[in-house]
Protein backbone atom coordinates (compact mmCIF):
# COMPACT_ATOMS: atom_id res chain seq x y z
CA UNK A 1 0.00 0.00 0.00
CA UNK A 2 1.56 3.30 -1.10
CA UNK A 3 2.10 6.19 1.27
CA UNK A 4 -0.85 8.25 -0.01
CA UNK A 5 -3.07 5.20 0.00
CA UNK A 6 -2.05 4.44 3.59
CA UNK A 7 -2.72 8.03 4.70
CA UNK A 8 -6.16 7.98 3.03
CA UNK A 9 -6.91 4.59 4.59
CA UNK A 10 -6.29 5.87 8.12
CA UNK A 11 -8.16 9.11 7.45
CA UNK A 12 -11.16 7.01 6.41
CA UNK A 13 -10.88 4.98 9.61
CA UNK A 14 -10.70 8.17 11.69
CA UNK A 15 -13.69 9.82 9.98
CA UNK A 16 -15.66 6.57 10.13
CA UNK A 17 -15.08 6.31 13.86
CA UNK A 18 -16.35 9.86 14.37
CA UNK A 19 -19.46 9.11 12.30
CA UNK A 20 -20.18 5.92 14.23
CA UNK A 21 -19.71 7.53 17.66
CA UNK A 22 -21.70 10.65 16.72
CA UNK A 23 -24.52 8.53 15.29
CA UNK A 24 -24.77 6.41 18.41
CA UNK A 25 -24.62 9.37 20.79
CA UNK A 26 -27.23 11.23 18.72
CA UNK A 27 -29.74 8.63 19.93
CA UNK A 28 -29.28 9.72 23.55
CA UNK A 29 -31.99 12.10 24.75
CA UNK A 30 -32.96 13.94 27.94
CA UNK A 31 -29.44 14.99 28.85
CA UNK A 32 -28.54 18.52 29.87
CA UNK A 33 -25.54 18.92 27.59
CA UNK A 34 -26.29 21.17 24.62
CA UNK A 35 -23.82 19.41 22.33
CA UNK A 36 -25.81 16.17 22.58
CA UNK A 37 -28.72 18.10 21.07
CA UNK A 38 -26.54 19.51 18.29
CA UNK A 39 -25.55 15.97 17.26
CA UNK A 40 -29.11 15.60 16.00
CA UNK A 41 -28.72 18.30 13.36
CA UNK A 42 -26.28 17.08 10.66
CA UNK A 43 -27.91 13.70 9.98
CA UNK A 44 -27.82 14.22 6.22
CA UNK A 45 -24.10 14.91 6.47
CA UNK A 46 -23.61 11.79 8.62
CA UNK A 47 -25.50 9.73 6.03
CA UNK A 48 -23.57 10.99 3.00
CA UNK A 49 -20.20 10.76 4.77
CA UNK A 50 -21.05 7.31 6.14
CA UNK A 51 -21.88 5.92 2.70
CA UNK A 52 -18.72 7.49 1.25
CA UNK A 53 -16.51 6.08 4.00
CA UNK A 54 -18.05 2.62 3.63
CA UNK A 55 -17.34 2.55 -0.10
CA UNK A 56 -13.80 3.89 0.26
CA UNK A 57 -12.96 1.59 3.16
CA UNK A 58 -14.21 -1.42 1.19
CA UNK A 59 -11.94 -0.44 -1.69
CA UNK A 60 -8.85 0.36 0.39
CA UNK A 61 -9.01 -2.36 3.02
CA UNK A 62 -6.79 -5.38 2.31
CA UNK A 63 -7.21 -7.41 5.52
CA UNK A 64 -10.68 -8.35 6.71
CA UNK A 65 -9.91 -8.98 10.35
CA UNK A 66 -12.11 -8.39 13.40
CA UNK A 67 -11.29 -4.68 13.53
CA UNK A 68 -12.19 -4.04 9.88
CA UNK A 69 -15.39 -6.07 10.19
CA UNK A 70 -16.32 -4.14 13.35
CA UNK A 71 -15.73 -0.81 11.57
CA UNK A 72 -17.85 -1.93 8.62
CA UNK A 73 -20.69 -3.05 10.88
CA UNK A 74 -20.45 0.24 12.76
CA UNK A 75 -20.74 2.21 9.53
CA UNK A 76 -23.70 0.12 8.43
CA UNK A 77 -25.37 0.81 11.78
CA UNK A 78 -24.68 4.54 11.44
CA UNK A 79 -26.07 4.59 7.89
CA UNK A 80 -29.19 2.73 9.06
CA UNK A 81 -29.74 5.16 11.96
CA UNK A 82 -29.48 8.19 9.70
CA UNK A 83 -31.51 6.64 6.88
CA UNK A 84 -34.45 5.90 9.18
CA UNK A 85 -34.64 9.57 10.16
CA UNK A 86 -33.68 11.33 6.91
CA UNK A 87 -35.04 9.22 4.04
CA UNK A 88 -38.75 9.72 4.93
CA UNK A 89 -38.27 13.35 3.85
CA UNK A 90 -37.01 12.27 0.45
CA UNK A 91 -38.97 9.12 -0.43
CA UNK A 92 -41.54 8.66 2.33
CA UNK A 93 -45.29 9.12 2.44
CA UNK A 94 -46.78 12.60 2.47
CA UNK A 95 -48.94 13.08 5.57
CA UNK A 96 -50.04 16.49 4.24
CA UNK A 97 -51.96 15.73 1.00
CA UNK A 98 -51.44 17.89 -2.05
CA UNK A 99 -54.13 19.91 -3.71
CA UNK A 100 -54.23 21.70 -7.05
CA UNK A 101 -55.52 25.18 -7.79
CA UNK A 102 -58.43 23.87 -9.87
CA UNK A 103 -59.69 21.57 -7.08
CA UNK A 104 -59.92 24.08 -4.21
CA UNK A 105 -61.83 27.23 -3.40
CA UNK A 106 -59.29 30.02 -3.90
CA UNK A 107 -61.09 32.05 -1.24
CA UNK A 108 -60.07 29.34 1.27
CA UNK A 109 -56.35 29.37 0.49
CA UNK A 110 -53.50 31.18 2.22
CA UNK A 111 -49.88 31.71 1.23
CA UNK A 112 -47.46 32.11 4.14
CA UNK A 113 -43.88 33.34 3.86
CA UNK A 114 -41.41 32.72 6.71
CA UNK A 115 -38.17 34.64 7.08
CA UNK A 116 -35.57 34.85 9.79
CA UNK A 117 -33.97 38.05 8.54
CA UNK A 118 -30.94 38.01 10.92
CA UNK A 119 -30.92 40.99 13.23
CA UNK A 120 -27.53 42.26 11.94
CA UNK A 121 -28.45 41.88 8.26
CA UNK A 122 -28.70 45.18 6.39
CA UNK A 123 -30.08 43.92 3.07
CA UNK A 124 -33.70 44.79 3.76
CA UNK A 125 -34.28 46.03 0.21
CA UNK A 126 -33.53 42.58 -1.22
CA UNK A 127 -35.88 40.99 1.27
CA UNK A 128 -38.66 43.44 0.41
CA UNK A 129 -38.23 42.57 -3.27
CA UNK A 130 -38.60 38.86 -2.44
CA UNK A 131 -41.78 39.55 -0.49
CA UNK A 132 -43.26 41.65 -3.28
CA UNK A 133 -42.44 39.08 -5.95
CA UNK A 134 -43.90 36.20 -3.93
CA UNK A 135 -46.97 38.22 -2.90
CA UNK A 136 -47.80 35.98 0.07
CA UNK A 137 -51.00 36.53 2.04
CA UNK A 138 -49.09 36.41 5.32
CA UNK A 139 -45.46 37.14 6.18
CA UNK A 140 -43.87 36.07 9.47
CA UNK A 141 -40.61 37.93 10.04
CA UNK A 142 -38.23 36.89 12.81
CA UNK A 143 -35.19 38.53 14.46
CA UNK A 144 -36.65 42.00 13.96
CA UNK A 145 -35.56 44.98 16.05
CA UNK A 146 -36.63 48.64 15.77
CA UNK A 147 -34.29 49.21 12.80
CA UNK A 148 -35.84 46.31 10.90
CA UNK A 149 -39.33 47.55 11.74
CA UNK A 150 -38.54 50.89 10.13
CA UNK A 151 -37.16 49.17 7.02
CA UNK A 152 -40.20 46.90 6.78
CA UNK A 153 -42.62 49.83 7.02
CA UNK A 154 -43.46 49.66 3.26
CA UNK A 155 -45.07 46.24 3.80
CA UNK A 156 -47.90 47.89 5.70
CA UNK A 157 -49.14 49.38 2.44
CA UNK A 158 -50.02 45.84 1.31
CA UNK A 159 -50.58 44.11 4.64
CA UNK A 160 -53.24 45.97 6.60
CA UNK A 161 -53.21 43.64 9.61
CA UNK A 162 -50.14 43.25 11.79
CA UNK A 163 -48.95 41.89 15.11
CA UNK A 164 -45.61 43.40 16.15
CA UNK A 165 -43.14 42.61 18.87
CA UNK A 166 -39.60 43.76 17.96
CA UNK A 167 -36.76 43.11 20.40
CA UNK A 168 -33.02 43.67 20.53
CA UNK A 169 -32.26 40.11 21.64
CA UNK A 170 -32.50 38.39 18.21
CA UNK A 171 -36.00 37.02 18.94
CA UNK A 172 -38.24 39.86 17.83
CA UNK A 173 -41.17 38.81 15.67
CA UNK A 174 -43.74 40.52 13.43
CA UNK A 175 -46.66 39.11 11.47
CA UNK A 176 -48.04 40.88 8.38
CA UNK A 177 -51.37 39.73 6.96
CA UNK A 178 -53.72 40.70 4.14
CA UNK A 179 -56.50 38.89 5.97
CA UNK A 180 -58.13 40.06 9.20
CA UNK A 181 -56.59 38.77 12.42
CA UNK A 182 -58.72 38.15 15.48
CA UNK A 183 -57.94 37.27 19.11
CA UNK A 184 -54.28 38.07 18.41
CA UNK A 185 -51.93 37.55 21.32
CA UNK A 186 -48.18 37.70 21.87
CA UNK A 187 -47.23 34.96 24.32
CA UNK A 188 -44.05 34.07 26.20
CA UNK A 189 -43.15 30.55 27.30
CA UNK A 190 -39.60 29.65 28.38
CA UNK A 191 -38.41 33.26 28.40
CA UNK A 192 -40.05 36.58 29.21
CA UNK A 193 -38.24 38.18 26.26
CA UNK A 194 -38.83 35.50 23.57
CA UNK A 195 -42.24 36.12 21.95
CA UNK A 196 -44.54 33.93 19.90
CA UNK A 197 -47.57 35.12 17.96
CA UNK A 198 -50.96 33.44 18.13
CA UNK A 199 -53.92 34.65 16.12
CA UNK A 200 -57.09 33.57 14.35
CA UNK A 201 -56.99 34.28 10.62
CA UNK A 202 -60.23 35.06 8.76
CA UNK A 203 -60.17 33.95 5.12
CA UNK A 204 -62.26 35.61 2.36
CA UNK A 205 -64.46 32.48 2.15
CA UNK A 206 -65.54 32.94 5.75
CA UNK A 207 -63.43 30.05 6.97
CA UNK A 208 -60.91 30.63 9.75
CA UNK A 209 -57.82 28.96 11.17
CA UNK A 210 -55.40 29.46 14.02
CA UNK A 211 -51.90 30.60 13.17
CA UNK A 212 -49.07 30.12 15.65
CA UNK A 213 -45.78 31.84 14.83
CA UNK A 214 -42.90 30.46 16.90
CA UNK A 215 -39.17 30.99 17.31
CA UNK A 216 -37.86 28.94 20.26
CA UNK A 217 -34.32 29.65 21.42
CA UNK A 218 -31.36 27.85 19.88
CA UNK A 219 -29.86 24.85 21.71
CA UNK A 220 -26.35 26.36 21.64
CA UNK A 221 -25.48 28.50 24.72
CA UNK A 222 -25.02 32.19 23.94
CA UNK A 223 -23.72 35.00 26.11
CA UNK A 224 -25.51 37.78 24.23
CA UNK A 225 -28.89 36.19 23.50
CA UNK A 226 -31.39 34.02 25.44
CA UNK A 227 -30.69 30.30 25.67
CA UNK A 228 -31.91 27.22 27.54
CA UNK A 229 -28.71 26.43 29.37
CA UNK A 230 -29.54 23.83 32.01
CA UNK A 231 -33.24 23.86 31.08
CA UNK A 232 -35.51 21.89 28.76
CA UNK A 233 -37.17 23.58 25.80
CA UNK A 234 -40.87 23.70 26.70
CA UNK A 235 -42.14 26.36 24.27
CA UNK A 236 -43.18 23.84 21.61
CA UNK A 237 -44.95 21.74 24.24
CA UNK A 238 -46.96 24.80 25.31
CA UNK A 239 -47.91 25.51 21.70
CA UNK A 240 -48.89 21.85 21.24
CA UNK A 241 -51.33 22.19 24.16
CA UNK A 242 -52.89 25.26 22.53
CA UNK A 243 -53.32 23.47 19.20
CA UNK A 244 -54.72 20.33 20.82
CA UNK A 245 -57.41 22.41 22.57
CA UNK A 246 -58.50 24.25 19.39
CA UNK A 247 -61.42 23.21 17.21
CA UNK A 248 -60.42 25.19 14.11
CA UNK A 249 -57.67 24.07 11.72
CA UNK A 250 -54.22 25.25 12.73
CA UNK A 251 -50.89 26.10 11.12
CA UNK A 252 -47.75 26.32 13.26
CA UNK A 253 -44.80 27.92 11.51
CA UNK A 254 -41.49 29.62 12.18
CA UNK A 255 -37.82 29.13 12.88
CA UNK A 256 -37.87 26.21 15.32
CA UNK A 257 -34.10 26.34 15.86
CA UNK A 258 -34.43 22.59 15.61
CA UNK A 259 -34.61 19.95 12.91
CA UNK A 260 -38.00 18.33 12.45
CA UNK A 261 -36.60 14.83 12.98
CA UNK A 262 -35.48 15.69 16.52
CA UNK A 263 -37.25 14.06 19.43
CA UNK A 264 -38.52 17.45 20.63
CA UNK A 265 -40.10 18.25 17.26
CA UNK A 266 -41.61 14.78 16.90
CA UNK A 267 -43.11 14.92 20.39
CA UNK A 268 -44.58 18.32 19.52
CA UNK A 269 -46.02 16.89 16.30
CA UNK A 270 -47.61 13.93 18.10
CA UNK A 271 -48.90 15.90 21.08
CA UNK A 272 -50.68 18.44 18.86
CA UNK A 273 -51.69 15.88 16.20
CA UNK A 274 -49.92 17.91 13.53
CA UNK A 275 -48.46 16.94 10.14
CA UNK A 276 -45.03 17.93 8.86
CA UNK A 277 -45.28 19.52 5.40
CA UNK A 278 -41.73 18.47 4.42
CA UNK A 279 -42.23 14.72 4.79
CA UNK A 280 -42.08 13.01 1.41
CA UNK A 281 -41.22 16.25 -0.39
CA UNK A 282 -37.60 17.00 0.43
CA UNK A 283 -35.34 18.49 3.06
CA UNK A 284 -35.65 22.15 2.02
CA UNK A 285 -32.69 23.00 4.24
CA UNK A 286 -32.92 26.63 5.33
CA UNK A 287 -29.87 27.09 7.58
CA UNK A 288 -27.00 27.89 7.12
CA UNK A 289 -27.58 29.91 3.96
CA UNK A 290 -23.89 30.86 4.03
CA UNK A 291 -22.63 27.27 3.87
CA UNK A 292 -22.89 24.72 1.06
CA UNK A 293 -22.13 21.79 3.36
CA UNK A 294 -23.52 22.41 6.85
CA UNK A 295 -27.19 22.97 6.08
CA UNK A 296 -30.29 21.56 7.73
CA UNK A 297 -34.03 22.31 7.86
CA UNK A 298 -34.85 24.68 10.73
CA UNK A 299 -37.79 26.71 9.39
CA UNK A 300 -40.96 24.64 9.46
CA UNK A 301 -44.67 24.38 8.73
CA UNK A 302 -46.82 21.98 10.74
CA UNK A 303 -50.54 21.72 9.96
CA UNK A 304 -53.63 19.94 11.22
CA UNK A 305 -55.38 17.19 9.30
CA UNK A 306 -57.84 19.27 7.26
CA UNK A 307 -55.13 21.45 5.69
CA UNK A 308 -53.88 20.68 2.16
CA UNK A 309 -50.70 21.87 0.48
CA UNK A 310 -50.69 23.74 -2.82
CA UNK A 311 -47.08 24.99 -2.97
CA UNK A 312 -43.83 24.62 -1.03
CA UNK A 313 -40.70 26.54 -1.98
CA UNK A 314 -37.39 27.65 -0.54
CA UNK A 315 -36.83 31.24 -1.63
CA UNK A 316 -33.55 32.99 -2.56
CA UNK A 317 -30.99 34.14 -0.01
CA UNK A 318 -30.93 37.82 0.93
CA UNK A 319 -28.02 38.22 3.38
CA UNK A 320 -29.52 36.33 6.32
CA UNK A 321 -28.15 33.03 7.60
CA UNK A 322 -31.61 31.55 6.84
CA UNK A 323 -33.30 31.08 3.51
CA UNK A 324 -36.93 32.24 3.50
CA UNK A 325 -39.66 29.64 2.97
CA UNK A 326 -43.01 29.92 1.24
CA UNK A 327 -45.99 27.58 1.43
CA UNK A 328 -49.53 27.90 0.18
CA UNK A 329 -52.30 25.95 1.87
CA UNK A 330 -55.97 25.19 1.28
CA UNK A 331 -58.51 24.61 4.01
Amino acid sequence: MGTLRTILYYIIIFVSTIIIVASLFSLVYDVSYWYSKVLDFPRTQYLIAGVGCLLLFSLLNRKWNKASVALTLGLLAAILIQSILVLPYLVGERPVPEATADTVDQQSTVGILLANVLITNEQAAIFLDIVRQRDADMVLVMEVNDRWMRQLQPLEETYAHTVKHPTDNSYGMTLYSKFPLEESEVMFFNHDDVPSIHTQVQLPSGKAFWFHGVHPVAPVPKKKYPDNRGEKEVALGEVAELVAAETLPAIVAGDFNDVSWSRTARLFENQADLRNVRLGRGLYSTFDANSWIMRWPLDHYFVTESVRLLELERLPAFGSDHFPMYARFAL
